[in-house]
């Protein structure tokens, strides 16, 4: 138990012991006079305990004043969400209005959204690299907040964004090695990414590396749900002063989601998405949480001080 104010608990207490001090010494001059006058008072005892409650209540209230707290275990269901988003240059195309990655944003914070309390979200930026822009937190205003402020930039490597989604996870740096080996980063079955892109891969050699990423989620226990931002149909974009024609690639995004047993969803099909929480397979934690007892206690005392008030007055008439 911890103490917000210790200074408090000391006054309080030796206010506590003066009255018990005075108390005493009250009632055995009382008992003196009143046995050399051989007088027997009935209800005697009865006195003495209203006055013990009353000091007694005294000292809780002194105990409830300094603020006390305890630190207790809470166990919560808790599962972790990292949103992938996709920053590369493509998703500036506009066969989606008014972008792909304003759609994407949007679609992101809409899922964030559907959210309950115990499920922690992360966010990734990923273009040739992948960003841990949020870390996976209960506060969903911070997935929000770093949601907005994505901006356009470079090339792609979805494979990146799955290792950078799973270095966010375990909250260690995740890589495939030179060898090609995919990484052993234990089991996180309460854990899923969903990520937003057009699923282009621009880098033609990066394309094992989704399927070994892919490999290495899977492993984890980790399901990957992919979210297509864009037309088949595409659209050019303007890239250091070359025009691009780009297009939603479906096949990428629906292989990296049936590899790790999630699911690919279109944009027009994003709404669905508020049933990816259910999917989650929430862990059991347990954490310490404080416990202010301070309102216990003033109960209590209230109890004490009333219980002692009621003796008193059924003795003598009168509140002392």
């Amino acid at each position: 138990m911890t103490l917000s104010s210790p200074l408090l608990l000391a006054v309080g207490l030796l206010v506590t012991a003066a009255l018990a001090w005075a108390a005493v010494v009250s009632a055995r001059r009382r008992a003196a006079a009143l046995a050399a006058a051989g007088v027997a008072v009935p209800g005697a005892r009865r006195a003495y305990l209203g006055v013990g409650l009353t000091i007694a209540g005294v000292g809780v209230l002194a105990v409830a004043t300094a603020g006390p707290t305890a630190m207790l275990p809470v166990p919560r269901a808790a599962g972790t969400v990292i949103l992938a988003i996709d920053v590369s240059n493509s998703m500036g195309a506009d066969d989606i209005a008014p972008n792909r990655l304003a759609a994407a944003q949007r679609a992101a914070r809409a899922f964030v959204a559907a959210q309950p309390a115990s499920v922690d979200i992360g966010v990734v930026a990923f273009e040739r690299g992948a960003l841990t822009t949020a870390r996976p937190d209960a506060d969903h205003s911070i997935a929000l907040k770093a949601i907005e402020r994505l901006r356009l930039t470079g090339g792609t490597s979805l494979g990146t964004a799955i290792m950078g989604s799973l270095s966010a996870i375990t909250g260690k740096q995740v890589a495939i090695d030179r060898d090609g080996n995919v990484p052993d980063v234990g089991y996180w079955p309460s854990a899923t990414i969903v990520m937003f892109s057009d699923g282009q891969n621009r880098d033609a050699s990066q394309d094992t590396d989704v399927e070994r990423a892919a490999e290495a989620a899977q492993k984890a226990g980790v399901h990957i749900h992919t979210v297509g931002v864009g037309t088949t149909a595409g659209a050019t974009v303007q890239v250091d002063g070359f025009h691009l024609q780009t297009s939603l690639e479906e096949d990428t995004l629906t292989l990296i989601a049936k590899t790790t047993g999630g699911g690919y969803h279109p944009a027009s099909d994003a709404a669905r998405l508020d049933g990816v929480a259910d999917t989650i397979d929430l862990r059991l934690t347990v954490s310490d949480e404080p416990l202010p007892l301070a309102g216990g206690l003033i109960g209590l005392a209230l109890a004490l001080l009333a219980a002692g008030a009621a003796l008193t007055v059924l003795r003598s008439g009168r509140v002392i």
